[in-house]
């Protein structure tokens, strides 16, 4: 983002930052928030490394323990990124998708096959299981979560879908509420702090 410096992914500075409204139902709600902007001109990318992109998938169970992405497969994760949020915004603001963007999560919904495959051995007999191969592990999670944000721009949810009403912030939220429009507690703050001194302020003008 220009203007922001990006800071590193480390655990104090995730932590602080819990899962917005509805990230815990669609995980591609927490995909789209995983480039966050902060105060004081700050940036952090959740997927800013093939590292920290790992780590990121394995959390969520998209990808297995001992995944190991290339930078290549986390550049292709934030492009996805970008226009899922690129979806969203335009949701909100009720304005026309944006061609770009349907094009690359219809892409990735068709880019692996989700379903699982049907396996034999003497142990377990006939079984269905999710193949990993290694070349295919951001395949399988672009899909999925190409999927996960369909099902969310398509569905009744879509119609709660915000973004946080609190600048820098720009997470996206499933409303809570008719009047609920911050991703956090700290982000609420932060907007009413920001409104009680501009009154002050303005007052002291008059």
């Amino acid at each position: 983002m220009r203007g922001m410096k990006e800071i590193s992914t480390g655990e104090p500075v995730h932590s602080a930052l819990p899962p917005a409204p509805g990230a815990e139902r669609y995980r591609a709600l927490d995909f789209a928030n995983t480039a966050l902007a902060l105060p004081g001109g700050q940036y952090l990318d959740l997927l800013g490394s093939p590292e920290a992109a790992t780590r990121w998938l394995v959390e969520r169970d998209l990808a297995p323990d001992d995944a190991r992405l290339y930078e290549v497969c986390a550049a292709r994760l934030r492009a996805l990124r970008d226009q899922v949020g690129a979806l969203l915004a335009s949701r909100i603001d009720a304005v026309p998708a944006p061609d770009a963007a349907l094009s690359a999560v219809n892409d990735a919904l068709t880019c692996a096959p989700t379903a699982a495959l049907l396996r034999w051995d003497p142990a377990q007999g006939l079984h269905r299981v999710q193949a990993h191969p290694a070349d295919q592990i951001a395949d399988r999670a672009l899909a999925v979560l190409a999927a996960d944000a369909a099902d969310l721009l398509t569905g009744p949810d879509a119609e709660r879908l915000a973004a946080c009403d609190s600048a820098p912030c720009r997470r996206y939220l499933l409303r809570t509420h008719a009047r609920r429009h911050w991703c956090s507690v700290r982000c609420g703050d932060r907007a009413r702090a920001a409104r009680a001194y501009a009154r002050r302020t303005q007052a002291a003008k008059g």
